[in-house]
């Protein structure tokens, strides 16, 4: 395998790292104070094609591969993990969903504006007693024959109260259990469909988290996706994408993380010397270095298996489970390096920190990439 990094490759992340630097460095710390959605970073991403990286171009997209994809993933998150995630979310989960599984009227419709950023997607799954299970799917969708009518809640839903366009999963004949559930898309403003208050969260607080409510809510039947019963499936094969763009969140955090620890250990001195010179701390930035860069290549493998057309069910699932515990533990130890420092907003990596847990929950739970990684260790 070719580890070397072609020159588009390069540019493109090279371009997403001086945007990060420039755009979104500045009022970082004042977005995650005032849980301020990032309205003019987005609007920037999309005019530089970071919502649509992956899409065709024949449909407003990049045409990137998700090598590419996950470095400006791990760029953007270096620097603001809010930002990245809902760069994840319009590519992983909304944009692939649909070019992948789509018909050509929805593709015309929503995917063409989704990739290239002048709308924004949100995905609808989790439930407050279904939360990566889609087969315990409370929200119904009731076929009327030309139409459905949607009722149900969703919860934890990022972009919630931002998103133009929604990708929800709903169960429409609970006899036929996983399926009888399907996959829609529903448009911010339909009469019945409100968006509940922002959640008030530990990290990622620059994104929106809501709880959708849906009452009665009219969706035309152009509007599922796949055949019917195909939500299951739709739901699994999208999330296992998502987990590589997670992964690629959770390594840019760590990365972030080690960047700022190894920069201050450079200029803090104790003892009459600057403390990368004392072992202590030389040796935890060399445990943190060499598991940024173990999980670097679970990310890549992940990412390489999915542009090679292999099955990435479980290349994703180890990338994102790995990947989360390091932007655990090296933000931890981030911290630690920084001292009393590390306990104040301005030196960053309290935020990286509180950032850094987020991704050992969404995309499924650490225990749900076990079950995934099992499942697929026992398959034959």
């Amino acid at each position: 395998m070719d580890f070397n990094l072609s020159e588009e490759q390069m540019m493109i992340r090279d371009a997403a790292r001086d945007f990060a630097r420039t755009e979104l460095l500045p009022g970082v710390i004042e977005r995650d104070n005032l849980q301020k959605f990032p309205t003019e970073q987005v609007k920037k991403m999309g005019e530089l094609g970071f919502l649509g990286m992956m899409v065709d171009p024949k449909y407003g997209g990049g045409g990137m591969d998700t090598v590419s994809y996950v470095l400006v993933m791990e760029e953007l998150s270096k620097i603001d993990a809010s930002c990245s995630v809902i760069v994840s979310v319009n590519n992983s989960l909304v944009c692939y969903g649909l070019e992948k599984y789509g018909s050509e009227d929805q593709k015309q419709k929503y995917l063409t504006k989704l990739a290239m950023g002048e709308k924004l997607g949100a995905f609808c799954l989790s439930e407050p007693e279904a939360g990566s299970d889609a087969t315990s799917q409370k929200t119904t969708a009731i076929d009327k024959g030309d139409h459905y009518i949607l009722n149900g809640t969703k919860n934890w839903i990022t972009n919630g109260g931002t998103a133009d366009y929604y990708l929800v999963i709903a169960q429409t004949d609970r006899e036929k259990k996983h399926k009888g559930i399907n996959a829609f898309i529903i448009e911010k403003g339909w009469e019945g469909f409100e968006i509940g208050p922002k959640e008030d969260k530990l990290g990622i607080r620059g994104s929106d988290t809501h709880s959708l409510i849906f009452n009665d809510v009219k969706v035309p039947k152009e509007n599922r996706i796949g055949e019917d019963g195909f939500g299951f499936t739709f739901a699994m094969k999208t999330l296992s994408g998502g987990r590589i763009g997670i992964a690629a969140q959770a390594l840019g955090i760590a990365a972030g993380a080690y960047d700022l620890a190894r920069e201050y250990s450079k200029v803090r001195k104790a003892f009459g010397t600057e403390i990368c010179n004392h072992q202590a701390i030389a040796f935890k930035l060399a445990d943190m270095y060499t598991s940024i860069e173990a999980a670097r290549h679970l990310v890549m493998k992940a990412a390489w298996d999915k542009d090679q057309g292999n099955n990435y069910d479980m290349s994703g699932a180890m990338a994102k489970l790995y990947a989360s515990q390091v932007a655990m533990d090296v933000s931890v130890e981030a911290v630690q390096v920084h001292g009393g420092n590390g306990y104040v907003k301005e030196y960053h990596v309290e935020r990286l920190m509180r950032d850094a847990k987020i991704t050992q929950i969404y995309e499924g739970t650490s225990e749900i990439q076990k079950i995934v990684i099992s499942r697929g260790l026992l398959r034959d």
